[in-house]
Order: structure tokens, then sequence, then C-alpha cells
């Protein structure tokens, strides 16, 4: 037996599983939303973190990857548990098509495993619902647990968005880093789109970095600008922009 996992989340740059092959490609009529509590990993029952989920909607489309696990029904069965423990303010395990880059009609598998939450308050204890941007910046930007702070989710999903999209597009890329102890300051850059990122997650992500008072990221042709809440001395060390061939953003 076989069972392929897309991952949309956290699992596209950290499956924490052994599988036996990664693909990278989309799924059709869902969007990603950041509508769920995570209350044990980054965040907590006071202050629970916001996590995305996805949300049936015609004609969207969602990049990540799918994993597959091949190797017996003892590795099968190993797999699924740690899954479910990982992913248990999912309530839902979803069947969809998985498509590649090249190929928007016919499916590359059929039958991925891909983890959802019922949107309703009321039967899924973990669904927040939708906020305003700036609402949801706030939480993100406070939220903290075992695992980590919410922030570096957001951003660790920002980039993981953007190396799809660099792996599968020979388009040269201009970035301009701005050199910090913290990597997800290193992650203000201009940049070329190239069709994989997630609107919503860019756009989260920099409210989230407006709320944290540090320079945000923009497409390529835009003038960079500082927040307008941010005063001309930041408490952010000035430091050299370096002009690079490609896009690169630094791990902690």
């Amino acid at each position: 037996m076989v069972f392929w996992v897309f991952g949309y989340g956290s699992l596209v740059w950290n499956p924490g599983f052994e599988y036996d092959e990664k693909v990278i490609g989309f799924i059709k009529d869902y969007k990603r939303v950041f509508d769920l509590a995570c209350i044990d990993h980054r965040g907590t029952p006071e202050n629970p973190a916001r996590t995305c989920t996805l949300e049936r909607n015609e004609g969207a489309v969602c990049w990540g990857a799918a994993f597959c696990v091949r190797g017996g029904p003892q590795k099968e069965k190993a797999t699924m548990e740690y899954l479910e423990r990982r992913e248990c303010e999912y309530d839902q395990k979803t069947r969809v098509d998985f498509y590649k880059e090249g190929d928007t009609t016919q499916p590359a598998i059929t039958g991925v495993i891909v983890f959802t939450s019922t949107p309703d308050k009321e039967t899924n204890k973990y669904y927040l619902g939708p906020a305003p941007l700036e609402d949801m910046a706030r939480q993100i930007a406070t939220a903290c647990g075992p695992c980590g702070n919410n922030r570096d989710y957001v951003f660790m999903l920002e980039k993981a968005m953007y190396d799809i999209g660099k792996s599968s597009c020979s388009t040269p890329s201009l970035c301009i880093r701005l050199w910090s102890s913290f990597w997800y300051v290193t992650l203000t850059f201009l940049y070329l789109r190239t069709g994989h990122e997630d609107d919503m997650v860019i756009e989260l992500a920099n409210e989230v970095r407006k709320v944290l008072g540090i320079f945000v990221m923009i497409p390529l042709g835009k003038k960079l600008v500082r927040p307008s809440h941010m005063p001309l001395k930041s408490r952010i060390q000035s430091r050299q922009l370096h002009l690079l061939p490609e896009a690169v953003a630094m791990d902690s």
C-alpha cells in the first residue's frame, strides 16, 4: 500500500516524518485562511496562535507539496498516527486531486489526503473564524508556544511559497537583502513574482512586520517605503544593503 498527504502549512518545510517522495504542485478549489487556533505548538490556550487551514473556494488554487509514504502497513500506520497527533486541531481528512505545474487538467495524483478543519465554532473548538487583517497580525505577532512563536510560522510559510516558485521558475530574481540578526528581517526584498506565492500569506506577513516595526516585502517596481507609524530613527540598527543575484533568506 501507499498513501500521499498534501502539505500546505508547516508540512511544506518541516514534514517531520520519513517520506519516500516529495512532489511540488497544487490542489484546486481551496484557499488558505488563517482561521484556526493552535494552543499547543505556537500558541497557548490563553494566547492561541493563528495557523492556516483550507477553505473551499471555487476556482482557487493552493500550492504546496505532496509527500508519498511507502513501506508497508506498519510504516504507514506510524506516519498517520504522527500526523493525527501533530494535526490534532484539524478534524477532517479529505481526499483531493493533486496537480503538477504544466498540466492543469489531468491530476498527477488522485486520492491525496489533506487535513482540514470544520469552519464552525459550535462543533470545532479550534475554529477562530475570520478577523480583520490588523487584528490577526497583532495576534500572530504576540502568540508563542512550546514550538516557537506564531510570527515565524507565517514568515517561514511565506518563504516556503517563494522557494516553491523559485525552484520551478527560470526567471531570475532581484533581491535587496537587509542584514540583521533576525532571519525574518532578511526576508525583506524586491522580487519578481513567480505565480506560486500566496497573496494572503504575503499580505498577512507584511502586516505582522508592521506590528513588529520592520520593513515589508514588496513586488519589484514598487517604491520601498517604511511603515507610516515607524519613526525615522528606528530601533533596528542601520545595516548595509547588498545587491544579490537572487533572493536569499537566512535561517535563525
